[in-house]
């Protein structure tokens, strides 16, 4: 049975001891999910249910900050270096009331003077009216999901915008004063080519947003392509759309900074970068997962809440939106730390793997002993895949599950 990692006494230069925890407590984010969305797509596995009728912000905001002051009680009082609007789609609420949950966040929590404040958006006419009053109410960045600027390609996948309005929404995005704007684009899709898949790449490119997320549909459990499973491109043409798009991305200034994400110099993502390196952060709202370190107490802990919106609803305003807890165990801290920390391009030091699992590096080393020579490029400093380990991550990841 593994131990957990004990605390050694140091003997300093002046001749006094300290106690040297390797677990320190990370920067702090707060998500929070909006689980609401027009109509579900096929391929989303997350929580998000269909709109029947007009949304109870009111019962909603209330929600969440009951939510919020829960959590705090477990987090402590710690400054906010990020924060990001998730769904569903979040730009279904009001100005007033994104408006609103900013007042009642920043009433419970101190903000960094660099706060990032993302929220996701849908290119929807009626969406993009509304760009203008977010940016007013504090939101910093926007997130738009455009998956394709291709029309036969987005009704196949059944988004219910078209090309157009996916342009016009980062147009008008820009003319309401947001200079940080990502766009999400999906490759691998049901009938898509090649050429599809690069024009995808260039339209974006040619809108000059700060960042472009660029992922490949999968194929989820709980979705309807998962029973009713479209026909996808086969491994070595997606292998091609993956490395032809990711050249136009450089060629365009896009450098890849992690799996899945590219940025103009500087605009990586703040909120995405503390998830890939296992920093701690709060979830509130129906479904939304956290993750939490309490370094006193050697702990790392995971709260998840209620799914349901109704019951989310109740549950929260009576004091009570946690459905569940673990804590991580050091199998799952080794694990999870590299899960993120080896999609970033640049790897991780091996300070960060110490303070942010409570682990030594010896540990760490031990683990990587079973791995194929080739796969990671491990320094006196820290580690990263090497472009082949990169390239087979999820094999290189299933190592550290023995």
């Amino acid at each position: 049975m593994l131990r957990k990692p004990s605390c050694a006494r140091r003997t300093c230069r002046s001749g006094s001891t300290e106690l040297d925890a390797l677990l320190q407590t990370p920067p702090l984010a707060l998500y929070i999910h909006i689980p609401w969305c027009v109509r579900k797509c096929p391929y989303c596995d997350f929580n998000s249910h269909e709109l029947q009728g007009e949304i109870d912000e009111a019962a909603y905001i209330d929600a969440l900050a009951h939510d919020l002051a829960a959590e705090i009680a477990v987090s402590g009082r710690r400054k906010l270096h990020s924060l990001f609007f998730g769904g569903g789609t979040p730009s279904l609420l009001s100005a007033d009331a994104v408006h609103s949950i900013l007042q009642a966040v920043a009433g419970q929590l101190e903000f960094d003077a660099q706060i990032e404040i993302t929220l996701e958006a849908n290119p929807g006419t009626f969406e993009q009216q509304r760009f203008r009053d977010y940016r007013l109410a504090g939101v910093n960045r926007l997130s738009i999901g455009v998956q394709s600027f291709n029309d036969a390609g987005l009704q196949r996948i059944g988004r219910i915008h078209d090309a157009a309005q996916a342009r016009a929404a980062v147009g008008i995005a820009a003319g309401a004063g947001f200079d940080n704007i990502n766009l999400d684009l999906m490759f691998g899709l049901p009938g898509q080519s090649l050429r599809n898949a690069i024009d995808d790449v260039r339209a974006a490119c040619e809108l000059r947003p700060a960042h472009i997320s660029h992922y490949q549909l999968t194929i989820e459990p709980n979705t309807l392509f998962y029973s009713r499973t479209p026909k996808l491109p086969a491994a070595g043409p997606l292998w091609e759309m993956q490395a032809r798009c990711h050249d136009v991305l450089a060629n365009n200034g896009y450098a890849q900074y992690e799996v899945s994400a590219f940025a103009q110099p500087q605009r990586g993502c703040r909120h995405n970068l503390n998830y890939w390196e296992f920093g701690d952060y709060i979830g509130i709202g129906a479904g939304a997962h956290g993750k939490l370190t309490d370094a006193a107490g050697n702990r790392i802990r995971r709260r998840w809440k209620q799914r349901q919106p109704a019951a989310y609803v109740a549950a929260a305003r009576s004091g009570k939106p946690l459905a569940g807890e673990s804590s991580l165990d050091e199998a799952d801290r080794l694990f999870e730390f590299l899960l993120n920390a080896l999609r970033l391009r640049a790897g991780f030091s091996f300070r960060l793997f110490e303070q942010r699992t409570g682990l030594t590096r010896e540990r760490l080393l031990a683990a990587c002993a079973g791995l194929r020579p080739g796969l990671l490029d491990i320094s006196s400093d820290g580690a990263r895949a090497t472009p082949l380990g990169y390239r087979f991550l999820n094999d290189v990841l299933e190592t550290f599950l023995d």
